[in-house]
């Protein structure tokens, strides 16, 4: 099936983000918008909220990605909502050290429609303490 602008447009709109059509799928880029410091020093891009898909087969499934920067204390939530649709999380861990507040990057990637998935973790989000916006 082939991946057409529409759909890519429906994606980001569930996930209050412009999806971004790319070679063979989807992207929408968003950000969590907390003061965070990494360092000591002042960051912005150091909380992303990316969701993607790609590989659409005839069936309309493809593989979604996400990667969503979490507050530490988000966690408990954020994954409990992301498990009860079974959505795998494949990984939870940090990227920079002497983050403040402590920072952590919840991976998360499924087979199926793309807008189920948008519409999963668009609800997901709704245990965050800010949603993520997006970056234009």
């Amino acid at each position: 099936m082939m991946m057409d602008d529409q759909l890519c447009r429906q994606f980001g709109q569930i996930l209050n983000g412009q999806g971004k059509p790319e070679k063979g799928g989807c992207s929408v880029s968003l950000h969590r918008a907390f003061e965070t410091t990494v360092q000591g020093k002042k960051s912005t891009r150091v909380m992303p909220a990316d969701v993607s898909f790609e590989s659409l087969d005839p069936h309309g499934h493809a593989l979604n990605l996400a990667e969503v920067a979490v507050l530490q204390e988000e966690i408990p939530a954020f994954i409990q909502a992301l498990s009860q649709y079974g959505l795998t999380i494949s990984a939870v861990h940090n990227h920079w050290i002497f983050t403040k507040p402590l920072i952590m990057y919840v991976h998360i990637q499924s087979v199926e429609p793309p807008l189920d998935f948008a519409r999963k973790i668009a609800y997901a989000f709704q245990f965050l303490s800010s949603a993520p916006i997006s970056d234009h």
